[in-house]
C-alpha cells in the first residue's frame, strides 16, 4: 500500500507562509542590522571604549544563534507557530528591559541574552517552515521570505535615525520592542503541513518534505558525524565572523570620513535595496540550475570578501556608497543561498536539526567578530582594519565551501561508480540488471 502523505503544495497557502517569513525576516534580522544607530549613543551615554559598546550587539547575535539548536528542537517537539509566538514576546520583552537604561550589563541581558533568544525562536521557525512548504521552488521562495530583512530595513535605517533623534535611544528601543509584538501575528499564520500516512513506505522527497513523523521527530546530533556538514560549520564560522562587522561600523567609519546628518542612514538604505537585489537575483540563478549551490555560494563569498578589504580605500560618499551597493549586491546572494546549501549536505529530512547546529556553531564567529573588530579600531583608531578583518574571514570562508562541494561530488562519483558496477560488463549500455 503506498503512503499518502500529504507532500508540499510548492504555492498555494505556502505563499502565505513566504509572507509571513518575510515579515518575520523584517522584524528581526533587519533590526539586527540597524543596531549600528544606537550604537555611538550607547557609547557616549555609559562613556565606554568601542570594543566594550560591541559587546551588546555581539551578544545579541551570539544568543540568537546559541538558541537554534533550542528552537529547532522546540520546533521538531510542539510546531513553528507555538515557538513563533514564544519568540515574538521575548524579542518584546528584551527591548522594554533594555529602554529603561539601568546599566551596560543590564543590556547584556536585555538586547543581548533576552532579544537574541527571541529572534532565534522566531527565524529558525520561519526559515524551517518554507523549507518544508516547497521543494521545486525553495531556492527562490527562501529568496524572497529571506528579502524581508532589506525591505524592511530600508525603511528602518531612516525611522530608527528619527526614533533616536526624537524619543532618545531609549524611547526608540522601546517602540521598535512594540513593532516586534507582530512577530506573534507571523507565527499565528504558520499553518502546520497537514499529513496522514497508511503504511511504513516512504515515497521520495515529497515525504521528506512534510512535517516530521514520528521516525525523525527527535533532534539529530548524528549529522556532526558528516564531514562535509563539518567543514560546512567551518564556513560558518568564519563567514559569521566576517558578516556582522561592515552594518555595525558603516555608519561610525561614514562619520569618521566627514559624513554626518542622514547621510550614512542613506547609505544603509541603499545598501539594503543592493541586498534585495542581491538575494532575488541569486535566488533566480539557483533555481535555474546554471551552478551548484556551492559552487555559486564560493564565489559570492569570495568576491564579498574582495569588496570588503576595498572599501577603506573610500574617503568620500559617492565611494561608498559605490562598495556599499557591492557589498550589499554580494552580501545578499550570500544569504539567499548559504542556508538553503544545508538541505544539499545533509538532506531534507535532517535539515531541521543540521539548520540548529549550523546555527550554534556560527555563533562562535558571530561572538568574536564584532568585538575583535571594535578591538581593532581601539588599537588603530581607524575603523578600516574592522573591515580589513571582515574581508579576510569571507575569503576565508569561501575556502570551506569549496571544499565541501569537492568532497559532495566526489561522494557522488564513488555513488555512481558503485550504481554502474551492479550491471554486467556486457549490459552496462542497455541498463539491464544482472
Amino acid at each position: 500500500m503506498k503512503s499518502r502523505r500529504a507532500g508540499p503544495p510548492d504555492g498555494g497557502y505556502g505563499w502565505v507562509v513566504v509572507a509571513s517569513a518575510f515579515c518575520t525576516m523584517g522584524l528581526t534580522a533587519a533590526v539586527l542590522k540597524n543596531y549600528g544607530h544606537f550604537f555611538l549613543d550607547i557609547q557616549s551615554h555609559f562613556g565606554v571604549l568601542t570594543s566594550t559598546t560591541s559587546w551588546v550587539t555581539s551578544s545579541t547575535i551570539a544568543m540568537f544563534h546559541i538558541g537554534a539548536p533550542v528552537a529547532s528542537a522546540l520546533t521538531l517537539r510542539f510546531s513553528q507557530r507555538v515557538v513563533m509566538i514564544a519568540g515574538g514576546l521575548l524579542c518584546t520583552l528584551g527591548l522594554f528591559l533594555a529602554s529603561l537604561d539601568l546599566s551596560l550589563p543590564w543590556l547584556f541581558l536585555s538586547m543581548g541574552i533576552i532579544q537574541g533568544a527571541g529572534i532565534s525562536f522566531t527565524w529558525i521557525p520561519a526559515m524551517s517552515m518554507v523549507s518544508h512548504y516547497f521543494v521545486r521552488w525553495r531556492p527562490i521562495a527562501y529568496a524572497i521570505a529571506s528579502s524581508g530583512e532589506c525591505v524592511f530595513a530600508i525603511v528602518f535605517s531612516p525611522f530608527f535615525k528619527w526614533l533616536i533623534e526624537t524619543y532618545g535611544w531609549q524611547g526608540a528601543l522601546l517602540l521598535v520592542g512594540g513593532l516586534q509584538l507582530n512577530l506573534c501575528i507571523c507565527g499565528a499564520l504558520m499553518r502546520p503541513l497537514e499529513t496522514s500516512q497508511t503504511s511504513t513506505q516512504e515515497s521520495g522527497e515529497d515525504d521528506a518534505a512534510a512535517l516530521p513523523s514520528k521516525r525523525r521527530a527527535l533532534f539529530q546530533c548524528s549529522v556532526l558525524k558528516n564531514p562535509e556538514f563539518l567543514l560546512y560549520i567551518l564556513f560558518a564560522i568564519f563567514a559569521a565572523a566576517g558578516f556582522f562587522i561592515p552594518t555595525l561600523f558603516l555608519v561610525p567609519f561614514a562619520n569618521s570620513v566627514g559624513i554626518g546628518d542622514y547621510w550614512p542612514a542613506f547609505i544603509l538604505s541603499v545598501l539594503a535595496v543592493a541586498d534585495l537585489v542581491g538575494r532575488l537575483f541569486c535566488g533566480w540563478l539557483a533555481n535555474m540550475g546554471f551552478l551548484r549551490n556551492l559552487q555559486l555560494l564560493s564565489i559570492v563569498a569570495t568576491l564579498l570578501g574582495v569588496v570588503l578589504l576595498l572599501l577603506p580605500v573610500s574617503h568620500n560618499y559617492w565611494s561608498i556608497l559605490v562598495f556599499a551597493v557591492l557589498y550589499g549586491f554580494l552580501f545578499g546572494c550570500v544569504v539567499a543561498i548559504h542556508v538553503t546549501s544545508i538541505v544539499d549536505i545533509v538532506t531534507l529530512e535532517r535539515f531541521d536539526s543540521g539548520l540548529g547546529l549550523f546555527m550554534l556553531f556560527r555563533s562562535i564567529g558571530g561572538f568574536i567578530g564584532p568585538p575583535a573588530g571594535g578591538w581593532l579600531v581601539d588599537q588603530t583608531n581607524d575603523f578600516s582594519s574592522a573591515f580589513y578583518l571582515s574581508g579576510f574571514c569571507l575569503i576565508s570562508s569561501a575556502v570551506f565551501v569549496v571544499l565541501v562541494d569537492c568532497l559532495i561530488q566526489k561522494r557522488k562519483a564513488v555513488e555512481n561508480e558503485l550504481c554502474q558496477g551492479t550491471f554486467p560488463e556486457d549490459d552496462r549500455e542497455t541498463g539491464k540488471a544482472i
